[in-house]
Protein backbone atom coordinates (compact mmCIF):
# COMPACT_ATOMS: atom_id res chain seq x y z
CA UNK A 1 0.00 0.00 0.00
CA UNK A 2 0.99 3.53 -0.82
CA UNK A 3 0.01 5.95 1.59
CA UNK A 4 -0.95 9.28 -0.28
CA UNK A 5 0.80 12.49 1.19
CA UNK A 6 -1.14 14.86 3.50
CA UNK A 7 -1.96 17.40 0.38
CA UNK A 8 -2.84 15.01 -1.62
CA UNK A 9 -6.14 13.34 -2.88
CA UNK A 10 -7.21 10.35 -1.60
CA UNK A 11 -7.84 6.60 -3.26
CA UNK A 12 -9.42 4.05 -1.15
CA UNK A 13 -9.21 0.34 -2.57
CA UNK A 14 -12.18 -1.96 -1.55
CA UNK A 15 -10.69 -4.62 -1.89
CA UNK A 16 -8.14 -7.11 0.54
CA UNK A 17 -6.26 -8.24 -2.76
CA UNK A 18 -2.73 -8.31 -2.60
CA UNK A 19 -2.13 -8.22 -5.99
CA UNK A 20 -4.43 -5.63 -6.67
CA UNK A 21 -2.44 -4.02 -4.34
CA UNK A 22 0.75 -4.64 -6.20
CA UNK A 23 -0.44 -3.53 -9.45
CA UNK A 24 -1.13 0.02 -8.38
CA UNK A 25 2.00 0.53 -6.21
CA UNK A 26 3.73 -0.62 -9.18
CA UNK A 27 2.11 2.09 -11.35
CA UNK A 28 3.04 4.66 -8.50
CA UNK A 29 -0.84 5.25 -7.74
CA UNK A 30 -0.96 6.15 -3.91
CA UNK A 31 -4.06 4.70 -2.07
CA UNK A 32 -5.32 3.51 1.36
CA UNK A 33 -7.14 -0.24 1.88
CA UNK A 34 -10.58 -0.80 3.40
CA UNK A 35 -11.80 -4.41 3.05
CA UNK A 36 -15.50 -4.61 1.74
CA UNK A 37 -17.41 -7.01 3.90
CA UNK A 38 -20.05 -7.61 0.81
CA UNK A 39 -21.47 -10.85 0.41
CA UNK A 40 -20.59 -11.72 -2.81
CA UNK A 41 -22.88 -14.40 -3.61
CA UNK A 42 -25.66 -13.02 -1.79
CA UNK A 43 -25.68 -9.95 -4.19
CA UNK A 44 -25.47 -12.30 -6.64
CA UNK A 45 -28.29 -14.55 -5.88
CA UNK A 46 -30.18 -11.49 -4.95
CA UNK A 47 -29.41 -9.91 -8.91
CA UNK A 48 -30.38 -12.62 -10.28
CA UNK A 49 -33.93 -13.25 -8.53
CA UNK A 50 -34.75 -9.44 -8.95
CA UNK A 51 -33.69 -9.29 -12.90
CA UNK A 52 -32.52 -12.36 -14.36
CA UNK A 53 -29.67 -13.71 -15.45
CA UNK A 54 -26.27 -12.06 -15.59
CA UNK A 55 -23.41 -12.35 -18.17
CA UNK A 56 -20.07 -13.01 -16.79
CA UNK A 57 -19.01 -9.26 -17.37
CA UNK A 58 -22.19 -7.67 -16.05
CA UNK A 59 -21.23 -9.81 -12.77
CA UNK A 60 -17.82 -8.57 -12.44
CA UNK A 61 -19.07 -5.11 -12.27
CA UNK A 62 -22.12 -5.85 -10.04
CA UNK A 63 -20.00 -7.41 -7.71
CA UNK A 64 -17.12 -4.63 -8.01
CA UNK A 65 -20.22 -1.57 -7.66
CA UNK A 66 -21.18 -3.52 -4.33
CA UNK A 67 -17.65 -3.47 -2.97
CA UNK A 68 -17.15 0.09 -3.75
CA UNK A 69 -20.47 1.59 -2.22
CA UNK A 70 -20.32 -0.90 0.52
CA UNK A 71 -16.73 1.10 1.31
CA UNK A 72 -17.74 4.67 0.28
CA UNK A 73 -20.90 4.21 3.19
CA UNK A 74 -18.01 4.01 5.89
CA UNK A 75 -17.01 7.45 7.33
CA UNK A 76 -13.26 6.25 6.48
CA UNK A 77 -13.62 6.99 3.24
CA UNK A 78 -14.91 10.36 3.18
CA UNK A 79 -13.14 12.58 0.81
CA UNK A 80 -12.13 9.86 -1.05
CA UNK A 81 -12.62 8.13 -4.76
CA UNK A 82 -12.96 4.50 -3.61
CA UNK A 83 -12.44 1.88 -5.86
CA UNK A 84 -14.20 -1.74 -5.96
CA UNK A 85 -12.78 -4.54 -8.41
CA UNK A 86 -14.03 -7.75 -8.78
CA UNK A 87 -13.06 -10.41 -11.62
CA UNK A 88 -15.33 -13.42 -13.16
CA UNK A 89 -14.09 -16.20 -15.22
CA UNK A 90 -15.92 -17.50 -18.12
CA UNK A 91 -15.21 -20.96 -20.17
CA UNK A 92 -17.49 -22.33 -22.57
CA UNK A 93 -20.16 -19.62 -22.04
CA UNK A 94 -20.01 -20.84 -18.47
CA UNK A 95 -19.41 -18.19 -15.68
CA UNK A 96 -16.80 -19.58 -12.54
CA UNK A 97 -15.68 -17.95 -9.32
CA UNK A 98 -13.70 -18.63 -6.96
CA UNK A 99 -12.83 -22.57 -6.39
CA UNK A 100 -11.96 -22.42 -2.54
CA UNK A 101 -11.19 -26.41 -2.55
CA UNK A 102 -8.34 -28.29 -4.13
CA UNK A 103 -10.12 -30.54 -6.04
CA UNK A 104 -12.26 -28.18 -7.50
CA UNK A 105 -9.26 -26.22 -8.81
CA UNK A 106 -8.31 -29.30 -10.26
CA UNK A 107 -11.36 -29.86 -11.92
CA UNK A 108 -11.29 -26.69 -13.48
CA UNK A 109 -7.56 -26.94 -15.02
CA UNK A 110 -8.62 -30.01 -16.22
CA UNK A 111 -11.01 -28.28 -18.38
CA UNK A 112 -8.84 -24.63 -18.79
CA UNK A 113 -6.05 -26.68 -20.34
CA UNK A 114 -5.45 -26.29 -24.11
CA UNK A 115 -8.45 -23.21 -24.10
CA UNK A 116 -8.97 -19.78 -24.54
CA UNK A 117 -11.08 -18.27 -21.47
CA UNK A 118 -12.30 -14.89 -20.99
CA UNK A 119 -10.90 -12.49 -17.66
CA UNK A 120 -13.58 -9.99 -16.59
CA UNK A 121 -12.62 -7.47 -14.24
CA UNK A 122 -15.30 -4.98 -13.11
CA UNK A 123 -14.24 -1.87 -12.05
CA UNK A 124 -16.78 0.80 -10.08
CA UNK A 125 -15.46 3.98 -8.65
CA UNK A 126 -17.16 6.22 -6.32
CA UNK A 127 -16.31 9.95 -5.44
CA UNK A 128 -17.02 11.08 -2.35
CA UNK A 129 -15.01 14.18 -3.00
CA UNK A 130 -17.47 17.05 -3.65
CA UNK A 131 -15.83 17.56 -6.85
CA UNK A 132 -18.48 19.93 -8.65
CA UNK A 133 -17.40 18.80 -11.92
CA UNK A 134 -18.06 15.16 -11.06
CA UNK A 135 -22.11 14.93 -11.90
CA UNK A 136 -21.72 11.50 -14.40
CA UNK A 137 -24.11 9.31 -12.46
CA UNK A 138 -25.79 8.68 -9.04
CA UNK A 139 -24.77 6.43 -6.30
CA UNK A 140 -26.95 3.50 -6.99
CA UNK A 141 -29.98 2.49 -9.04
CA UNK A 142 -32.66 1.29 -7.02
CA UNK A 143 -32.62 -2.56 -7.93
CA UNK A 144 -28.53 -2.22 -6.44
CA UNK A 145 -30.27 -0.31 -3.39
CA UNK A 146 -32.39 -3.14 -3.17
CA UNK A 147 -30.19 -5.80 -3.00
CA UNK A 148 -26.99 -4.31 -0.85
CA UNK A 149 -29.59 -3.90 1.43
CA UNK A 150 -27.80 -0.92 3.70
CA UNK A 151 -26.98 0.81 0.68
CA UNK A 152 -27.02 4.42 2.33
CA UNK A 153 -29.42 7.12 1.73
CA UNK A 154 -30.05 11.06 1.90
CA UNK A 155 -27.18 12.92 0.79
CA UNK A 156 -24.92 10.32 0.21
CA UNK A 157 -27.34 8.91 -2.58
CA UNK A 158 -25.51 12.06 -4.80
CA UNK A 159 -22.91 10.60 -4.30
CA UNK A 160 -21.24 10.25 -8.18
CA UNK A 161 -20.10 6.80 -9.93
CA UNK A 162 -18.61 5.13 -12.79
CA UNK A 163 -17.88 1.45 -14.03
CA UNK A 164 -16.10 0.00 -16.55
CA UNK A 165 -15.14 -4.01 -17.02
CA UNK A 166 -12.29 -4.83 -18.96
CA UNK A 167 -12.29 -8.50 -20.46
CA UNK A 168 -9.14 -10.12 -21.77
CA UNK A 169 -8.45 -13.86 -23.44
CA UNK A 170 -6.44 -15.78 -22.04
CA UNK A 171 -4.89 -19.46 -23.77
CA UNK A 172 -3.99 -21.64 -21.49
CA UNK A 173 -1.36 -24.46 -22.24
CA UNK A 174 -1.18 -28.53 -21.26
CA UNK A 175 -0.01 -28.46 -17.49
CA UNK A 176 -0.13 -32.76 -16.60
CA UNK A 177 -2.56 -34.30 -14.03
CA UNK A 178 0.69 -34.12 -11.89
CA UNK A 179 1.79 -30.43 -12.40
CA UNK A 180 -2.37 -29.46 -12.08
CA UNK A 181 -2.42 -31.34 -8.84
CA UNK A 182 1.26 -29.77 -7.48
CA UNK A 183 -0.27 -26.30 -7.89
CA UNK A 184 -4.04 -26.42 -6.39
CA UNK A 185 -1.77 -27.76 -3.80
CA UNK A 186 0.17 -25.15 -3.24
CA UNK A 187 -3.07 -23.40 -2.39
CA UNK A 188 -2.36 -20.26 -4.71
CA UNK A 189 -5.71 -20.72 -7.32
CA UNK A 190 -8.16 -21.41 -4.16
CA UNK A 191 -9.34 -17.54 -4.02
CA UNK A 192 -9.02 -16.90 -7.58
CA UNK A 193 -11.10 -16.32 -10.37
CA UNK A 194 -10.31 -18.75 -12.68
CA UNK A 195 -7.95 -21.26 -10.10
CA UNK A 196 -5.12 -19.24 -11.63
CA UNK A 197 -2.69 -16.21 -11.00
CA UNK A 198 -0.66 -14.69 -13.95
CA UNK A 199 2.05 -13.52 -11.78
CA UNK A 200 1.80 -16.22 -9.83
CA UNK A 201 2.58 -20.24 -10.16
CA UNK A 202 0.47 -20.27 -13.00
CA UNK A 203 2.52 -18.31 -15.20
CA UNK A 204 4.11 -21.29 -16.69
CA UNK A 205 1.02 -22.82 -17.61
CA UNK A 206 -0.97 -19.46 -19.99
CA UNK A 207 0.24 -19.22 -23.27
CA UNK A 208 -0.87 -16.13 -24.17
CA UNK A 209 -2.97 -13.14 -23.01
CA UNK A 210 -5.23 -10.92 -25.54
CA UNK A 211 -6.09 -7.67 -23.54
CA UNK A 212 -4.60 -6.16 -20.68
CA UNK A 213 -2.84 -8.19 -18.49
CA UNK A 214 -3.29 -5.73 -15.41
CA UNK A 215 -6.74 -6.56 -15.49
CA UNK A 216 -6.34 -10.12 -15.66
CA UNK A 217 -3.99 -10.06 -12.62
CA UNK A 218 -6.30 -8.06 -10.51
CA UNK A 219 -7.11 -4.13 -11.66
CA UNK A 220 -6.24 -1.77 -14.69
CA UNK A 221 -4.15 1.57 -14.01
CA UNK A 222 -5.97 1.93 -17.59
CA UNK A 223 -9.10 2.03 -16.70
CA UNK A 224 -9.04 3.64 -13.33
CA UNK A 225 -7.17 6.61 -15.47
CA UNK A 226 -10.65 6.30 -17.37
CA UNK A 227 -13.42 6.41 -14.65
CA UNK A 228 -11.08 8.83 -12.87
CA UNK A 229 -11.55 11.40 -16.42
CA UNK A 230 -15.51 10.42 -16.30
CA UNK A 231 -15.63 12.17 -12.90
CA UNK A 232 -13.45 15.33 -13.19
CA UNK A 233 -10.51 13.79 -11.37
CA UNK A 234 -7.13 12.85 -13.42
CA UNK A 235 -4.77 10.46 -12.57
CA UNK A 236 -1.64 12.81 -11.95
CA UNK A 237 -3.52 14.00 -8.73
CA UNK A 238 -2.87 10.51 -7.08
CA UNK A 239 0.35 9.49 -8.39
CA UNK A 240 2.37 13.09 -8.83
CA UNK A 241 3.15 11.42 -12.63
CA UNK A 242 0.84 11.41 -15.78
CA UNK A 243 -0.24 7.65 -16.59
CA UNK A 244 -1.89 7.17 -20.27
CA UNK A 245 -5.51 6.65 -20.13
Amino acid sequence: MTPARPDQPRLVLASASPSRRMILTEAGIAFDVVVSTVNEPAVVASAVDAGGPLSPAEEALLLARAKAEDVAARPRARGALVLGCDSVFELGGVTYGKPYEIDVAVERWQLMRGQTGTLHTGHWLVDTTENPQSKQSRWSAPGLEYILGSAPTGQTRELSAAGETVSSDVLFGHPTGEEIRAYAETGEPLQCAGAFTLEGGAADFIERVDGDREAVIGVSPRAVARLMERLGHDLKEYTGVRKAP
